[in-house]
Parts: structure tokens; C-alpha cells; sequence
């Protein structure tokens, strides 16, 4: 048990490093007059969804055998043991399973990065934890709903892409566009930051895929070899589909595909082999490109930072080539090309379901929270700034004037 409490251990610390990350990543995308907000919608994240963790969440999500929810048996880690369980101890499972947490609000905030106040955003990620985080946590990892049908999602496909996706797309859409869309250019304000949390995310993600195997084994070292495959077959995709129809690969497109193909190996890296990896790789970036760049304009919502066109696009890709790819002699699960119907038809279930859970449980939470507080800030203070309006700070002091 000492080398599998070591190996999570690290593993823990790794997705833990993913939530600064993504901020660094969100950052760089944003302009420069919102960097800090759009850094602190994900950071503040480390904070509550860890207290909230702690609380109430990991009893929701791990405790009871209800199909839907778990019960208030553990609130606070009540008689979680840090010296028993299965491989590793139960304090540490927990441990572990709170950074996805971490990781997977702060996903859903690239969604309304530039227009939404943060004390809105703040209570819905509080509240969101509870009613749509901790349910599917269970029912895909406490044994609830979505275990009992036949899915898998080994590290988050469900738990932790697809729902953030969707979420943050209903916020999204329920705020509005902001106030320059299609008027002026949005460009990342500081492309190496880009570079930054993207390397930082495919570093933490070896922490995330991997550690999911809860034991240094050779399913841990099998998930890290095609996290790694994965990530780097959708990254030389995306580079391709850039030279392709705008004659130049960008960095910033470098680095997002590399983000997608991690995003859509996440809930078959125990399930699928290595040679599939690279098929899945080089497969989600087409898909995703092809949604932020033409659906998402012909439909018109303003996803800013396009949470849902990759964590959404390639989580739901991934759950459906895991029921298609998942290989018996990997993780014990039969996909579509090995005759496994019934995994497949599974995996579509799943996928509906949590789009229309977290989608629905979303749009229910903001609403009730916009007949309390305005959710969005004023146009002059989105002229201005989310940095001023919201916090009073500037990241670059001796910038003056507005960004174009």
C-alpha cells in the first residue's frame, strides 16, 4: 500500500497544479483588461470547491447507495479513515477526488469570461458543486444512475468535461453575448501565458488520467502512455487543419488541440488501447475546430473562451470512441469494434443524460440566482474592465487606455 498512497500522493498534487493552470491558460486567451478576473474566477476555485469538498460534497458523491445522490454520512470527512481502505486509504481517495472538483469548476467559468460578476459566479459554482458536481460523481463513480446502466468514464468524461461544457455554455447563453461581439476582434492578449497552462494541464493531466488507476500499476503507466499519445496526435491534427485552410499553424491552435486530445482520452484512458489512442487524437480536433469555427457562429452564443467547444465537443467525442474503441484486454470492457453493443448504447445514454442533468440542474441554479443579484456587469464596466470593475486591480499598471 506505501507505493500507491506515494504514487497518489503525487498524483493528487498534479491535478491539484491543473486549476493555476487553466487559469494561466484562460488568462493568456482573455484581454488584457480582464487577465486578473478571468484568472480569479478559476483560482477562487481552490478555495470554495475545497471547503465545499470537504463539507458536504465528498459525502454526496462517495457515501450511501442511493442512484442519484449519496447521503450526509461523511460531512467532513466524518469517520473517512486515513489509514484503511481498498489499495489506498479512504482520507486519500477523497483527497485525490477533491481536485477534480477543484478543476472541473474552473472549467466552466472560460464560458462567460469578460461580462458575468464575480460574486454571481461564485455562488453558482457553491451551489453548483452540490447539485450537479457531487450527483454525477456519484453516479458514475459511487455506483449510482450511471454505473448501474453499464457506462465507464475512467477519469471524467462525464464527472468532469461534459458537464462543466454544458454548464457553462447555459451561462453563457443566459447572460448574452458580450457587448462587442461580432463587432470588434477578440485576440489573446498573451500568447506565452497560452503556452504556459497549456504545458502545466498536459503535465497535471498524467496526475489526472493516470491517478485514476488508484495504484502504481500497469493500468497507471497503460493511462499515461496514451494520455500522452492522445494529447500529441490532436495537437499535430490541429497544426494540420490550420495550414490546411489558413496556410500557417498557430500556437495557440498548437496548444488547444493538445488540450482537446486530453480532454477526449480522459474517460477511456483505462479502457482503450494505445494504437486507438492516436485514432482518438487525431479525430477530436477535427471535430472540435469544426464546432467552434463554423456551429458555434452559425448558432451565435457567445462562448469566450470556448469551454464548451472543447471540454463539451471532446467529452462527449471521447465518452462515444471509448464505447467504441474500449478494448476487454485493457480494462475488461468490450466497445463497438470488439462486438460490445451494449457498452456503446451505454455510453450514449450517459452522454444524453448529463447533458440534459447538468445542462438543465444549470439553468435552474442561474435563474434562481439572477431574482436575487444582476449577474452580469454594466456595459461601462465591461468597457472598462473587469478588472476594475470587479477587483480594483490592473495587471499591467502602466497600460493606459482600453484594449482594441
Amino acid at each position: 500500500m506505501a507505493a500507491n498512497i506515494a504514487f497518489i500522493l503525487i498524483c493528487s498534487g498534479l491535478v491539484f497544479l491543473m486549476t493555476p493552470a487553466l487559469a494561466f491558460f484562460y488568462g493568456g486567451l482573455e484581454r488584457r483588461k480582464n487577465i486578473l478576473n478571468t484568472m480569479m474566477m478559476v483560482i477562487c476555485v481552490m478555495g470554495l470547491a475545497s471547503i465545499v469538498w470537504i463539507a458536504v460534497g465528498y459525502s454526496l458523491s462517495f457515501s450511501g447507495s442511493g442512484s442519484f445522490i449519496g447521503n450526509l454520512d461523511k460531512v467532513f470527512l466524518n469517520g473517512v479513515s486515513m489509514t484503511e481502505g481498498d489499495g489506498i486509504p479512504d482520507g486519500l481517495f477523497a483527497f485525490f477526488q477533491m481536485m477534480f472538483a477543484l478543476i472541473t469548476t474552473g472549467i466552466l467559468t472560460g464560458s462567460v469570461a469578460g461580462r458575468m460578476r464575480f460574486s454571481a459566479i461564485f455562488l453558482f459554482i457553491a451551489i453548483w458543486l452540490v447539485v450537479v458536481y457531487a450527483p454525477l460523481a456519484h453516479m458514475v463513480w459511487g455506483g449510482g444512475f450511471l454505473d448501474q446502466i453499464g457506462s465507464i468514464d475512467f477519469a471524467g468524461g462525464n464527472v468532469v468535461h461534459i458537464s462543466s461544457g454544458i454548464s457553462g455554455l447555459v451561462l453563457a447563453v443566459v447572460l448574452g453575448r458580450r457587448r462587442e461581439y461580432h463587432l470588434a476582434e477578440y485576440r489573446p492578449h498573451n500568447v506565452p501565458f497560452v503556452v504556459l497552462g497549456a504545458g502545466l494541464l498536459w503535465f497535471g493531466w498524467f496526475g489526472f488520467n493516470a491517478g485514476s488507476a488508484l495504484a502504481a500499476d500497469g493500468l497507471a503507466i497503460h493511462a499515461g502512455l496514451v494520455t500522452n499519445t492522445a494529447a500529441a496526435a490532436a495537437m499535430l491534427s490541429w497544426m494540420l487543419i490550420e495550414k490546411v485552410l489558413n496556410g500557417k499553424p498557430t500556437v495557440v491552435g498548437a496548444c488547444t488541440g493538445a488540450v482537446v486530445g486530453l480532454v477526449a482520452i480522459t474517460p477511456g484512458a483505462g479502457f482503450v488501447s494505445l494504437w486507438s489512442s492516436i485514432l482518438i487524437g487525431l479525430l477530436v480536433s477535427p471535430f472540435c475546430y469544426f464546432f467552434i469555427a463554423v456551429i458555434k457562429q452559425r448558432l451565435g452564443f457567445d462562448d469566450a473562451l470556448d469551454a464548451f467547444g472543447c471540454h463539451g465537443i471532446g467529452g462527449i467525442f471521447g465518452g462515444i470512441v471509448t464505447g467504441i474503441f474500449a478494448d476487454p484486454s485493457v480494462g475488461g470492457r468490450t466497445g463497438l469494434i470488439y462486438g460490445g453493443v451494449d457498452l456503446f448504447v451505454a455510453q450514449l445514454e450517459s452522454i444524453i443524460f448529463t447533458l440534459v442533468f447538468a445542462g438543465a440542474a444549470s439553468f435552474i441554479i442561474i435563474s434562481i440566482i439572477k431574482l436575487f443579484m444582476p449577474i452580469r456587469v454594466t456595459d461601462q464596466e465591461e468597457a472598462l474592465g473587469l478588472d476594475l470593475g470587479e477587483h480594483e486591480e490592473s495587471a499591467y499598471p502602466t497600460f493606459m487606455g482600453l484594449d482594441s
